[in-house]
């Protein structure tokens, strides 16, 4: 696991003083940016033998055995779903229950069994000497009991132990938690940097992509793999349908959307009106650049007081997605309030 462009100086900077390293960090930001792999390429820095500038040499004996997923002083602890994601059904022993049951409902959460695991690997030496790594991601999958039992380990950490959780944002942790950490906080990267990346993986278009999803590559090339362009073909056809002052399309676009996490087209639609809301201000848009000319033409039409209340009104379901609402409801309420907020008046 190596860090990714943007991250090499930081990790440097960083790892360069780690005789005088926090035995826990909390390192957040952006979700998108590449925490994960930081913290993890941080890991197999701790654990190298022969690190160059600070950063794991990728040739000795540690770095082979991280690579391989067998390194005896590092600890994956992360929900059973991810690990499943992560590594397919060839599971390390340890990792996920071997149940059936687990493998067809896994884990969401991270489990207080996975903490109570790590007591005997703390009575145990390390290899050589060395550090023991410990990487929790993401953090705010610990629930109540299990944060309160890696409270308890990082009250008394063991000798030259380092716990790295992830998280997009501190302040969704057990507070008290956040409080034994030392923070690292992650700078969204460069937007050269990134679309350069994202150049090298193949995507075209690179620059549409990441400014649709907010300047964060990771989750602008993982978006590519499962969508056509930076703006859904259903976004595309509503903003058709609103500036033809039609509303035949919502029908179909209704089916649509009530297959969809209520979050994910939440989302869109508050990128779009934002960058509404910016030519409304004669400013460029953020999210959609390639669609400015429809934008614009949006712009002129919108009703401004109904575009701020329904920006207020997308937030507000944003932050109930996961609530156990009546989808077909919803959607079809969704598509009347943003159709007239952006109705001629």
């Amino acid at each position: 696991m190596t860090f990714l462009p943007w991250q090499i100086e930081t990790a440097q900077a960083w790892l360069g003083n780690r005789e005088r390293f926090a035995h826990a960090w909390l390192i957040h930001g952006l979700p998108g940016i590449g925490k994960t792999q930081f913290a993890r390429a941080a890991g197999a820095s701790l654990l190298c033998e022969q690190p160059v500038q600070g950063l794991a040499c990728g040739h000795c004996q540690a770095c082979q055995w991280v690579r391989g997923g067998n390194h005896p002083d590092l600890r994956l602890l992360r929900p059973d779903a991810i690990a499943l994601e992560e590594q397919g059904p060839d599971m390390q022993e340890g990792d996920l229950a071997k149940d059936a049951a687990a493998r067809k409902n896994p884990s969401r959460e991270i489990r207080v069994e996975q903490l109570r695991q790590l007591q005997h690997w703390f009575n145990t030496a390390t290899h050589r000497g060395g550090w023991r790594v410990a990487v929790v991601y993401p953090a705010q999958a610990l629930n109540l009991v299990s944060a309160n039992a890696l409270l308890k380990v990082l009250e008394e950490p063991a000798d030259r132990t380092v716990f790295l959780l992830v998280a997009d944002a501190p302040d969704r942790l057990l507070p008290t938690l956040v409080s034994r950490c030392r923070r690292l906080p992650l700078p969204v990267p460069d937007a050269q940097q990134s679309v350069q990346w994202l150049q090298q993986q193949g995507l075209e278009h690179a620059s549409d992509w990441l400014a649709a999803w907010g300047g964060a590559p990771l989750k602008a090339f993982s978006a590519s793999e499962a969508m056509q362009a930076p703006c859904p073909d259903w976004l595309s056809a509503w903003i058709e349908g609103v500036l033809k002052a039609g509303r035949e399309a919502d029908l179909s676009l209704a089916d649509t959307l009530e297959k969809l996490p209520v979050q994910e087209w939440v989302d869109h639609w508050q990128r779009l009106f934002v960058d509404i809301q910016l030519s409304g201000f004669a400013q460029s848009a953020r999210y959609y650049p390639s669609l400015q000319k429809q934008i614009d033409a949006l712009a002129a039409q919108a009703n401004s007081a109904a575009l701020t209340e329904a920006l207020k009104w997308l937030a507000q379901q944003k932050a109930l997605g996961n609530h156990p609402l009546n989808a077909k409801l919803l959607v079809h309420h969704a598509l009347d309030r943003l159709h007239q907020a952006c109705r001629r008046v």
